[in-house]
């Protein structure tokens, strides 16, 4: 592992590092939900509890393979927070999810991989549930933020249409929006959010 992966896997470093983009981030979805709606939410690598404080009047739970990220969590935050592995959790059919969140998380797994993903996340999602991903997109053409996404912790950043082609391959698209994160008039990274409903 790189030191600086090392680093970052600190979850005080994480959410110093995330602070300034994450309401940025999460911005979408609040655009496109009402979250006073949500019953139960599934929050996949959920880190030290980034997006926890969105879902404040409903059953949260958080999952993450980072234990301390997991700790850092639990004393922050209300929900239910486990060291788990997502490919590997299971739930009964009567308490499934009718929100599933993946921010930032599917650029840092191979296409294979994330499709297993997908598919299992497909099982925990209620009928009337959607999934919502937040991820990172590498421009087509050189700029500050493909600079970024090459460089980023992450070694998968796919093209907005890989993306596309990944998550309808599972979900049936309901939003698909790309966005731009930004600083002083700079896009830094360029991002999508997709929110879909399984597929029969």
């Amino acid at each position: 592992m790189r030191a600086i992966d090392q680093i970052m896997e600190n979850p005080h470093v994480y959410r110093l590092w995330q602070a300034p983009y994450a309401e940025l981030k999460f911005a979408p979805i609040l655009a496109h939900n009402d979250l006073s709606r949500v019953r139960r939410v599934l929050d996949v690598a959920c880190g030290p509890g980034t997006n926890a404080r969105h879902f404040a009047g409903c059953e949260y739970l958080g999952i993450d393979s980072n234990a301390g990220c997991v700790q850092y969590a639990r004393r922050r935050y209300k929900g239910e927070f486990l060291v788990a592995d997502v490919t590997r959790f299971k739930v009964a059919s009567g308490e499934r999810f009718d929100f599933i969140l993946l921010n930032s998380f599917l650029h840092h797994v191979e296409s294979s991989a994330a499709l297993r993903v997908l598919e299992h996340l497909r099982t925990l999602l209620s009928d009337d549930g959607h999934v919502h991903i937040l991820d990172l997109v590498l421009p087509e053409r050189p700029c500050l933020s493909r600079f970024l996404a090459h460089i980023d912790r992450g070694k998968f950043p796919r093209r907005e249409r890989e993306w596309l082609g990944l998550v309808t391959g599972v979900f049936k698209p309901v939003v698909f929006k790309p966005f731009r994160l930004t600083a002083l008039g700079a896009t830094l990274w360029q991002m999508v959010y997709f929110k879909g409903r399984a597929k029969e």
